[in-house]
């Protein structure tokens, strides 16, 4: 019973309001979702895949993007 509220829990709900991070189609679209997780997609691509965070993984992304984990390799910016 476990994994299927798992599942259901990382689905995209049809009313999901997407926050733009960039200007124009460039960037992520973030949404916080009613279920409680964080819905993550690409901005240029809104009917493509989709990473679903629970708030747990959600701060330990966002964690890692400020500390610079997901730099590209010889990047000196954050």
């Amino acid at each position: 019973m476990g994994a299927q509220v798992e599942a259901k829990n990382r689905e995209i709900e049809p009313g999901a309001v997407w926050q733009r991070s960039g200007e124009g189609a460039v960037g992520v679209e973030v949404a916080f979702l009613a279920s409680g997780n964080i819905g993550l997609r690409d901005a240029k691509n809104p009917d493509g895949p989709t990473l679903i965070f629970t708030p747990g993984e959600w701060r330990a992304f966002v964690a890692g993007a400020k500390d610079g984990e997901f730099n590209r390799p010889g990047s000196t910016t954050a």
